[in-house]
């Protein structure tokens, strides 16, 4: 795998962007959530998607510049219409206007149709952090998940995130699909010609399967069996039903060449307040108090430390801001093509390792 700065593929993303046409604000938020990802070593959500999403912004299935619509239809509630725009920038715009709206009135639901793919869900709630805020964050997806006992994908593999503030540490980031792994994971895996883990899917006909191929045309399997299901169906309701946006197979799948129409996927995030619930101050002392009580846990055997949602990341993120982030050949093979097209320099590689 070759090793690049982060900024270097910062500056050839935005290259890019800015030969299609994408305004410079605009931008500037796609490419910073799109690498975070990579940075915190979750790859299969950050720029290998970049071909796919540049190719949607060509053929005019992802609006490049949406005009992205707020109805507030009360104190605390806000309806988003994103335009057909790509979720990270919907997702970013819309979260920043619910914390101002959370700030006034302790709380803020933003519910959001006619979007995209959004990334990592952990971005939008460590936004929130920043203000002092919980966040929790749904999205639905591109059928990924059978109902429970079923062998046809109908619902997404439609991840929950939470976000809460710490005093000195990095903010509590939960964030899990509602599958076993993350669809995102088994694209990569296509892309790198890789198998996937037993236990992670079942092929169109019911059948357990490690072919990453196989596993895109039946279904993900849920986290937790019938639990996860019923997970995936809570948040399809959430983020499909009540948006408006579009549910279960009507979500349409950008990596689908023949596929017609927009994808319509829709979100939902509610943001509190802290200091509206309980002195800020008293709050971060007692979050303190409870991640060094889980820190100090007695732990299992073989067991070197007990790690707190979120930390992990976290610690990749610094790591690769120094070492750079890893790019298989497959993704960069695709990069590059990018680059020639759009007549845009593709960095040099740092370092190449197996």
């Amino acid at each position: 795998m070759g090793i690049y700065s982060v900024e270097e593929l910062e500056t050839y993303c935005v290259g890019v962007l800015t030969k299609n046409g994408m305004e410079k604000e605009n931008i500037d938020i796609l490419v910073k959530l799109l690498l975070q990802a990579n940075l915190e070593g979750v790859d299969s959500h950050g720029i290998s998607r970049f071909p796919v999403y540049i190719k949607r912004f060509n053929d005019h299935r992802i609006s490049l510049n949406p005009d992205v619509q707020f109805e507030q239809k009360s104190s605390s509630i806000l309806l988003v219409d994103g335009d057909n725009g790509i979720g990270h920038l919907v997702g970013h715009l819309a979260v920043k206007k619910g914390i101002t709206m959370a700030k006034e009135n302790g709380v803020a639901v933003v519910s959001i149709r006619n979007s995209n793919h959004f990334g990592a869900a952990s971005n939008f709630c460590k936004t929130a952090c920043e203000e002092n805020m919980v966040c929790i964050a749904f999205t639905n997806s591109p059928p990924g998940i059978a109902p429970w006992g079923g062998t046809e994908a109908y619902f997404g593999t439609n991840p929950i995130a939470f976000g809460f503030p710490t005093k000195d540490r990095p903010p509590v980031i939960i964030d899990l699909s509602t599958s076993t792994v993350a669809r995102g994971k088994i694209i990569l895996a296509e892309k790198q010609g890789k198998t996937i883990p037993e236990g992670w899917a079942i092929d169109e006909y019911g059948r357990p399967t490690t072919n990453a191929s196989e596993a895109l045309q039946g279904s993900v399997l849920p986290l937790g069996g019938a639990k996860g299901a019923a997970l995936a169906m809570a948040v399809e309701i959430l983020s499909g039903v009540l948006t408006g946006a579009a549910f279960g197979p009507a979500v349409k799948s950008i990596y689908e060449e023949n596929e017609k129409g927009t994808a319509n996927v829709g979100h939902f995030f509610i943001l509190m307040d802290i200091e509206k619930f309980m002195d800020i101050h008293v709050f971060l002392q007692s979050m303190q108090s409870l991640l060094e009580g889980v820190k100090s846990t007695r732990k299992a055997s073989g067991v070197e430390e007990i790690r707190i949602p979120g930390e992990r990341r976290h610690r990749e993120s610094e790591k690769r801001k120094t070492e750079g982030i890893f790019l298989p050949p497959e993704v960069e093979n695709e990069l590059r093509r990018l680059a020639e097209e759009y007549e845009v320099r593709f960095p040099d590689c740092h370092l190449y390792r197996s």
